[in-house]
């Protein structure tokens, strides 16, 4: 569980992913920035929250990717496998990397990552919102906040009138990286918090059986799927 996806591993999961992707499911970036924010966040987020997310908030859609137990457990496995790294990144005294999916131009938008991750806050909103409303802490949130919306079906919502630049999406991007570290940073004393109080967990969805169907929309028994999931 500790050991990073390889090159080959990260295609395998970018592929599943893109598999799904009529069915408004997340791909790769999405899931990254979608995790990142979770790790982040104040209160640790169960798999079956974040699989829920990740589906749209649907169980999982009928394709051939996941087909069998097996394909559903090598998914999942790489899954925990790529959040064990995001939370190694994010403790590292390094620069923060998102991973960043380039169109058919080569060029790498952040739009996805910057949906995934505000989708994270969504589900720990009431810790976000006391960042976002920090006066001085809050504004690491903006151009994460700006690349989510850049193309919102609502006009009203979108940051700019215009089309943004090559030079201002890079600067957009590199913010996500300092946006990351820095929420990372400000959650932290509230981590600690939690953690010495013997919290380290909200229940956000009822109680499920250990021989129920799994929340996930797997399809499989929940101690065999999420019930059957720890995570570092």
């Amino acid at each position: 569980m500790d050991t990073p996806l390889s090159e080959t591993e990260y295609d395998k999961l970018e592929s599943i992913l893109e598999q799904f992707e009529k069915e408004d499911v997340m791909n790769l970036e999405g899931v990254d920035g979608l995790f990142t924010a979770l790790i982040c966040s104040p209160e640790m987020t169960q798999p079956n929250i974040y699989l829920r997310a990740i589906w749209g908030d649907q169980g999982i859609p009928a394709n051939e990717a996941l087909s069998n137990d097996q394909d559903t457990q090598d998914f999942m496995f790489l899954l925990m496998r790529h959040w064990n790294t995001v939370a190694r990144k994010l403790d590292a005294d390094e620069v923060f990397s998102p991973i960043l999916l380039e169109d058919s131009d080569g060029n790498a938008k952040g739009n996805d990552w910057a949906k995934g991750f505000v989708r994270g806050m969504q589900i720990h909103q009431e810790d976000w919102a006391e960042l976002s409303d920090d006066e001085e802490n809050g504004g690491s949130l903006v151009p994460i906040m700006a690349l989510a919306h850049e193309n919102d079906p609502d006009p009203e919502m979108r940051p700019y009138k215009e089309p943004i630049s090559e030079e201002r999406r890079e600067q957009l991007i590199m913010g996500l990286a300092t946006g990351a570290m820095s929420s990372n940073k400000y959650f932290e004393p509230h981590r600690r918090m939690t953690a010495k109080a013997g919290n380290t967990f909200k229940r956000e969805t009822p109680k499920v059986g250990r021989n129920e169907p799994c929340p996930c929309g797997s399809g499989r028994k929940y101690k065999r799927c999420c019930g059957d999931v720890t995570l570092n």
